[in-house]
Formats: structure tokens, C-alpha cells, sequence
């Protein structure tokens, strides 16, 4: 091979890297974006969050009680009340499809959970407050429902 077309090799073997880092900057920049956006999103989920609301986790460590420490304490209690024989008497309906079951909560702050149950086939939703008493019992009032129908 004579010099001339080693040197050509070489400028196409540099070009195709070029082409291959320029393309890698523009994957780099669309997963930025991606991430800034992401970033948003989850900042304005984290709002009506337990875990997110500092307001709230200062209230829980005014009283005490440490928040994560204490959401843990109410889904467990909340999720054990599947387990009796009887109705869970937190959901206002009675399955019809079998016994109606907590499946979802989520925690919105230091006083409000809301939650979704089902009995297999009919799904609802209902928001709840909680509180604990300085005794550590925790009281749930169910504040509001609703079943959805079914299709």
C-alpha cells in the first residue's frame, strides 16, 4: 500500500469516530433532557407524599414518632386488617365477588392516606385520616369512598 491511501483509511476510520462521538453528544443531551424532565415530574409527584412533605415529617417528629418508621407502622396495620375473617372494617362495602382487601395505600401526608381495594372483580378507592394516640394505637376514620362500577 502506498502512503496515500493508508492516509485515506486513517481519515475515514477519523471520520467515522467523529460521526460516532456527534451522535453520542446528541444521545447525551436527548437524556439530559430526559432526566431534567423526569426530575420535574417526580418532584411534583413527591408532593402529596409523606416522605416528600417536610412539613408533614416535622409534625411526625414533633409528636415523636419517626415518619418512614410510622407509615410503616400504619400499612402494616392497615394491610393486617385484610387478614381477619370478617369484613376489614376500614372499606364501607362488602364484596361481592369475595371479601373486599386493601390493595394500594399511599400516604398523601401526616394525616391522610388514601387507599384502593378490591374483592377481585369490583374495585374502589377511599381516603382515610389516621392518627396515633400517645399510647401508640393507631385510629382510622374512613372519610370518604367510592366504588366504581363494573363493566
Amino acid at each position: 500500500m502506498n502512503e496515500k491511501k493508508i492516509f485515506e483509511k486513517q481519515e475515514i476510520k477519523i471520520e467515522k469516530q467523529r460521526n460516532i462521538i456527534a451522535d453520542l453528544k446528541n444521545e447525551l443531551t436527548t437524556l439530559k433532557d430526559s432526566i431534567a424532565i423526569l426530575s420535574i415530574e417526580n418532584s411534583s409527584n413527591n408532593y402529596f407524599n409523606l416522605q416528600g412533605n417536610e412539613n408533614a415529617v416535622s409534625y411526625i417528629e414533633e409528636l415523636g414518632f419517626e415518619a418512614l418508621e410510622l407509615e410503616r407502622q400504619v400499612t402494616d396495620y392497615m394491610y393486617d386488617q385484610n387478614l381477619v375473617s370478617k369484613k376489614n372494617y376500614l372499606i364501607p362495602y362488602e364484596g361481592m365477588n369475595g371479601k373486599m382487601k386493601i390493595n394500594k395505600i399511599k400516604f398523601l401526608n401526616h394525616k391522610w392516606i388514601i387507599a384502593d381495594f378490591t374483592d377481585g372483580r369490583y374495585w374502589g378507592e377511599m381516603i382515610l385520616e389516621y392518627y396515633v394516640t400517645k399510647a401508640n394505637k393507631i385510629e382510622l376514620t374512613q372519610l370518604s369512598s367510592l366504588l366504581y362500577p363494573s363493566f
